[in-house]
């Protein structure tokens, strides 16, 4: 698995005395097993984590708090996961993710818990099932947005944890 560098000199967020290295993006499907405890080990090394402990989703747009978190954390890492696409919180946040990608080159190191990178980047499975809902209920340029930004993402490197089966 990849390491964090922590002297990285991309932006840092700050409200008050925080700072955010990390940015977690997951469904709650993880909450409780594999992110929890990845949580917890990158914050026992010292690493200050942003993670959605609680439900920010208002029905309308992105808290503008998460998406200040977003655009300030130095490293993301979305845990992909079978429900991920379900929820159009994750798709907003992982195509705020992928436009700090492009624009500043920062660090996504993606996790594929239970699911396979291809399921990701060319929507399939239960990714391919979340799009076609998506689809009848928002905008194809939204949906787009969504497509490319799971298209690209998926194509970088990432780490694969307990396959599908």
């Amino acid at each position: 698995m990849a390491t964090l560098d922590r002297t990285s000199s991309s932006a840092v967020f700050s409200t008050g005395s925080s700072t955010y290295d990390v940015f977690v993006s997951f469904r709650g499907d993880t909450r409780y097993n594999f992110t929890s405890f990845l949580i917890r080990a990158l914050k026992n090394r010292g690493i200050n984590v942003f993670s959605d402990t609680k439900d920010l989703w208002n029905g309308e747009a992105i808290d503008p708090a998460l998406l200040r978190a977003i655009e300030g954390s130095k490293i993301f890492i979305p845990v992909f996961s079978k429900d991920y696409a379900n929820s159009e919180w994750c798709l907003l946040e992982i195509a705020q993710i992928f436009q700090r990608h492009r624009s500043n080159h920062q660090k996504i190191l993606s996790i594929y818990f239970k699911v396979v990178p291809n399921d990701v980047q060319n929507q399939e499975g239960s990714f391919k099932e979340a799009f076609l809902k998506h689809e009848k209920n928002f905008e194809p340029h939204i949906v787009e947005g969504w497509r490319e930004a799971l298209r690209e993402i998926g194509k970088l490197r990432g780490e694969v944890i307990d396959k599908k089966t």
